[in-house]
């Protein structure tokens, strides 16, 4: 059963944390460790990646891997957007501890069942503790942009409705519910994220510019997964990659893939068929300067933070080949 969530009971919850993020921004940067990530990109992981515990995901990126920024999904098997206003200020207070930054805000925005139209047959996937229905989106994203606001991000990541069989009907009304998110995120000074997804109405670069095409906000860009659009069977780079708007991407998720048979896997940086030293060679060429975040999603390692551990030891080598690590 979906959690029932109200704007005045969370934003009244938030107001002493809020006040107390207020200058916070200095303190992101107090603590300087040894190995620190020297990169054009804002090098990230999604923390609940390497661990549940949040305290642990965080000492990890930032003393062991030497990243300078943490994304966010789920906190202490958590979504972000259940955080009470204790959990929220825990969170605050660890992230300032290993001198990191937010580089956005992974919300569960939208990936829900479009009402009116047919159920998804994705529509049953677990999606990292969400809970949430259609009729509750606009509190998801006033949550997610008033974390957003708290952590100093400036952007919050989106989808677009459980994948149709045909979802031609419902593209226009999908696309003014997109352009809508936007404009919200936009008078909050962010920027809304759409990320390709398998089992999303957009999984793939081609259908990505479509819908960057068709919503022209300044505040809409794209999450761009290479691995999700290899899964989705679009060669992501070169040919994905090429079809996207460069200045529209705002954010990129990192994990490799292996095919094995007619199916899909996920596999450690480096040892899939995703082509991401030219990837990164691309967007760095591209001028692109925001986050490129390790989603392992792998999990040979035996335990998620040996896994990200591998991973993201293929992430920096790729990083270093591509002359931007």
């Amino acid at each position: 059963m979906a959690r029932r969530i109200t704007r005045r009971s969370f934003l009244g919850a938030l107001g002493a944390v809020s006040a107390a993020a207020a200058g916070a921004s200095s303190a992101f940067r107090e603590a300087a460790w040894a190995g620190r990530v020297r990169s054009p990109f804002r090098v990230s992981i999604i923390s609940d990646e390497i661990s549940a515990d949040f305290g642990r995901a965080c000492e990890v990126a930032s003393r062991e891997f030497g990243m300078q920024w943490i994304e966010l999904r789920t906190l202490w098997d958590k979504n972000l957007i259940h955080l009470d206003s204790k959990e929220v200020s825990e969170a605050q207070r660890i992230v300032r501890k290993y001198g990191l930054q937010v580089s956005d805000i992974a919300s569960p925005l939208f990936k829900v069942d479009f009402k009116g139209a047919p159920r998804s047959r994705f529509s049953e996937q677990d999606d990292f503790h969400a809970d949430f229905t259609f009729d509750q989106q606009d509190e998801v994203l006033e949550r997610a942009l008033e974390l957003a606001r708290i952590f100093q991000a400036d952007r919050v990541r989106c989808f677009d409705f459980w994948r149709l069989d045909d979802p031609v009907p419902y593209r226009t009304a999908i696309n003014q519910k997109l352009l809508e998110a936007a404009v919200k995120a936009g008078k909050r000074g962010m920027t809304l994220m759409l990320e390709n997804d398998v089992g999303l109405n957009t999984a793939t670069g081609a259908e990505a510019a479509q819908v960057m095409k068709a919503i022209k906000s300044p505040h809409l860009m794209l999450n761009w997964d290479p691995g999700n659009a290899t899964a989705s069977r679009e060669k992501a780079y070169p040919d994905g990659y090429h079809l996207l708007p460069k200045e529209r991407i705002g954010h990129c998720h990192c994990k490799d893939i292996v095919k094995k048979g007619g199916e899909f896997e996920s596999a450690p940086m480096g040892d899939g068929i995703v082509d991401w030293r030219g990837q990164f060679a691309a967007l760095k060429r591209d001028g692109y300067g925001f986050a490129v975040s390790l989603e392992t999603e792998w999990t040979g390692g035996g335990t998620p933070e040996e896994s990200s551990r591998q991973s993201w030891a293929g992430m920096k080598k790729l990083l270093q080949e591509a002359k931007a690590g």
